[in-house]
């Protein structure tokens, strides 16, 4: 033992006695410092980068090197260094490119020479897309994003000083809010497989595992994606895309010549406004076409949704012989959203390029990102030692106090005096909290707190023609359990009608276990929910809910449409759904009912219409008297699978990326004939295909197509038809999974066969960037059709157009339909869509 102390301790001196640095400031002929420029040891793939004040520290072992610095749109210089142990302060001065046009001659009329140079690149994008077989390098990432100014109010909420304290901001809103550092291994093989491993991560505050994903931009591409499609699900064209002298003018600013070869530097252009595009420079080295650097913009006229503006300065530099890649990459973004004014930026710092790597047999497999499992637990030392660039006195001082509080909070969790200051911080339970926005506590026992919450009582009033005004209270309360895997919830719900005087009381309870398990090959995980429910509820005919109480309310109280049709139920439930990390999901579920009929007992409304009268309780398009009471035991299994499913492996779980395949999905449901008294008898299916494609500059493509039917209907009541989402309000129910015109129920079946369908395309402002009303509103085109088939004599076809991302939320749509082969009817359906809007689940 004490031989392996003594050679690792001599291996970390030796490492320390032959280290020495080199560092410096980075400024140009006037004494402004030159932030993020790029300095690189000439005849390697070694270097750093220099942080926003221009500083820079650089490693290496005594001896001579050349070291370059570049940086965009200024001269790159070179200075020879012999380095002894003592180190040495190496500061550059940097002058801006002297561009020569001394050979060009543009005459009235003619061709900027731009666009030759451009047509060249273009040629040549393929072949510098991908220009290696396979590579590995290492990446290091540092996300800093900070508060210029925060609002008094956020949705409403009030922000504390205290709040901003533990954000790390100062009295009026300023300071740093998110820094992390990461250093991953990237590795890539054609055709387009590409690994990350996660080899350490650093979050300030936290023992998060930081941004971790190099933010590679590659510009060669045709649709270029930047940080993520949420910033423009259509991607932008690059500058050299095959058709971007359609997209793009350029001027020709000059040439400058570095290591014998000339540099173009080319002025981009967009042709139009609000179009994807960007603008800036880029440089191409005339003779070999290839991106030598660019420093590009995107504005909210590129449509770029969420930021304000997004700068990318890139420098691209040879790794072996004529073989370049990105040497280092810098994204500056501004962003003012919800009053919270912001900056930040990503820094990529590439290095240890290895064009000739060896991986261990199936090393690309379907885990694209690994996070290593000490991932989170590296010392300052080590970040010391391996970052290549220094810390900013801001984000030092960042580390400091966050990491302390977070170190001290994390150290005194489980003491009396931490609890104590929690609870007092939770504060006491409010009015306002009890009606409209809801309770949420903890009693902060470590390790395993219990947790409670209660939804507002307001949202749980509501109002229809069988019960009349009703008030539905319900909670949750839930804990970690011993064995740290899993988690224990109670749901339990109250709910009481005034004009009936009914009083239906029922209650869920859940277990969800992750297992996982590690091997040579990574981990193996899978996530089991087991639930157990019972009591007495009221539930509509349509299990689906295709109506929501609230609106059901509405327009009961203000039209006397009481659309929502509803019986009692006792039940009791028995469920399992598990979830494999190869993409398959497997619920099993099995139900007992004892369905109770239940009419209308008042027929109050505000509407004055002397026609006004309430239709029974019960879907008259299908039933002529209303239902009798029986009982039914049902049992059901459905297979889920989405095959190609790529996945992100964390130190104890893995979780889903998603796929470019569809999902599949195969429903069975039998009704059990005898079972604990049970009057039903039959047995359906249902078949499902759905998808969401992105079509780049053409917008997204999304559809859900089923088929189904009953193979047994000896015995089927109303609550087990096969009914069809319909809608009869003017809010939009759930897009992709019902008709917008079709009635409730009129449609419902029990046939052999059955066929759905949804198809709805998002153009994401592709054509409505043309329109300049729409395009300054940033409104986008969207539409579509829903149907469904049973016989020629139950059929239903809608067609659809609207505008989203209205107030980036609101979507309005103009609705067609026909029934049974005839024209039906037109209307207007409101619902969420947009950039925000399309992420909010269902609507209703």
């Amino acid at each position: 033992m004490l031989r392996y102390i003594i050679v690792l301790f001599l291996a970390g001196y030796s490492c320390c006695a032959f280290a020495a640095r080199i560092s410096g400031v980075v400024r140009d002929e006037k004494g402004n410092v030159l932030p993020y420029s790029s300095l690189l040891v000439k005849g390697t793939t070694r270097g750093v980068t220099a942080n926003s004040e221009g500083k820079y520290v650089l490693d290496l072992v005594p001896g001579s090197y050349t070291i370059v610095c570049q940086y965009v749109g200024y001269g790159r210089q070179e200075k020879k260094v012999t380095l002894t142990a003592e180190g040495l302060v190496l500061d550059f001065v940097l002058s801006p490119q002297q561009l020569s046009m001394a050979e060009v001659v543009v005459r009235p009329g003619g061709e900027d020479p731009a666009y030759e140079i451009i047509r060249q690149a273009i040629k040549k994008r393929k072949d510098y897309e991908e220009p290696l077989d396979s590579f590995t390098c290492e990446a290091y990432i540092k996300t800093l994003m900070k508060t210029r100014k925060l609002p008094k109010r956020i949705l409403g909420q009030k922000i504390e000083d205290k709040d901003k304290k533990e954000m790390g901001v100062d009295s009026v809103g300023k300071g740093i809010i998110y820094l992390s550092e990461n250093l991953t291994k990237v590795a890539f093989k054609r055709p387009g497989k590409v690994k990350l491993e996660v080899l350490s991560g650093r979050e300030s505050g936290s023992n998060g595992y930081g941004f971790s994903l190099p933010t590679f931009i590659n510009f060669y591409q045709n649709n270029v994606n930047v940080l993520s499609d949420r910033l423009n699900p259509r991607g932008f064209v690059s500058p050299i895309a095959d058709a971007a002298l359609n997209y793009y003018k350029y001027k020709y600013l000059g040439s400058f010549f570095e290591d014998g070869k000339e540099v173009n530097k080319i002025q981009v252009i967009p042709r139009r406004k609000y179009e994807p595009l960007f603008s800036g420079t880029i440089d191409i080295v005339d003779g070999e076409w290839r991106i030598h650097g660019l420093d590009l913009l995107l504005l909210k006229e590129s449509q770029l949704q969420l930021m304000d503006t997004m700068e990318i300065r890139q420098i691209h530099a040879p790794v072996e012989g004529k073989i370049w890649q990105v040497k280092d990459q810098v994204v500056y973004f501004t962003m003012n959203l919800l009053g919270i004014d912001m900056v930040g930026n990503f820094v990529n710092v590439y290095n240890s390029y290895d064009i000739h790597p060896n991986w261990k047999k199936k090393y690309f497999n379907n885990v694209l990102v690994r996070y290593d499992t000490a991932v989170n637990k590296k010392t300052k030392a080590y970040w010391d030692s391996i970052r290549p660039l220094p810390l900013e006195p801001d984000e030092k001082e960042n580390y400091i106090i966050r990491d302390s509080i977070y170190e001290v909070n994390r150290d005194s969790a489980g003491s009396k005096s931490r609890r104590d200051s929690l609870l007092k911080r939770q504060g006491h339970i409010k009015a306002g909290q009890v009606l409209l926005f809801g309770v949420q506590r903890s009693n902060y026992k470590m390790p395993r707190p219990l947790q409670y919450s209660f939804e507002p009582l307001l949202r749980g009033v509501e109002y229809n023609t069988v019960e009349g005004i009703n008030v539905s209270l319900s909670g949750t309360v839930g804990r970690a359990l011993a064995d740290g895997k899993s988690y224990w919830r109670f749901s339990p719900h109250v709910r009481y009608g005034f004009h009936n005087t009914l009083l239906n009381i029922w209650g869920e309870t859940e277990v969800v276990r992750r297992i996982s398990k590690r091997t040579d090959d990574g981990i193996n995980s899978s996530t089991q929910t087991w639930s157990l429910a019972g009591g007495k509820r009221v539930s509509q005919f349509n299990g689906s809910g295709p109506i929501g109480e609230d609106i059901n309310s509405i327009y009961t109280l203000l039209w006397g449409r009481n659309y929502m049709k509803i019986y009692e139920n006792y039940f009791a439930q028995a469920g399992s759904t598990t979830r494999f990390d190869n993409g398959l999901r497997l619920n099993v579920r099995a139900w007992y009912e004892d369905r109770i009929p239940v009419g209308n007992t008042t027929d109050y409304t505000w509407a004055k219409t002397s026609n006004t009268k309430f239709t029974p309780n019960y879907p008259v398009e299908q039933l002529p008297v209303q239902f009798p009471r029986h009982q039914a035991v049902v049992s059901s299994v459905s297979v889920e699978y989405q095959p190609g499913q790529k996945f992100m492996e964390l130190p104890r779980r893995k979780v889903s990326l998603g796929s470019k395949y569809p999902t599949f999905t195969l429903m069975y449901q039998k009704g059990w004939s005898g079972v604990l008294g049970s009057d039903v008898n039959f047995d359906k299916w249902r078949f499902l295909v759905s998808d969401d494609m992105n079509l780049k500059l053409r917008g997204e493509l999304k559809y859900r197509l089923s088929v189904g039917g009953f193979l047994n209907t000896r015995s089927v009541f109303i609550q087990d038809y096969q009914h069809f989402n319909g809608n009869q309000v003017f809010l939009a129910s759930e897009f992709l999974n019902s008709f917008q015109l079709a009635p409730y129920y009129a449609n419902s079946t029990t046939a052999s066969f059955y066929a759905t369908g949804h198809l709805e395309h998002h153009f994401n402002g592709f054509l409505t960037n043309k329109i300049p009303p729409f395009r300054q509103l940033n409104w986008f085109l969207v539409g579509g059709a829903n149907a469904f088939y049973v016989n020629s004599d139950n059929n239903y076809f809608e067609v659809f157009a609207g505008m989203e991302n209205i107030f980036k939320v609101i979507r309005v749509d103009w609705v067609t339909s026909w029934l049974n082969g005839r024209y039906s009817q037109m209307g207007v359906r409101v619902g969420f869509g947009g950039l925000i809007g399309g992420g909010m689940g269902r609507r209703r």
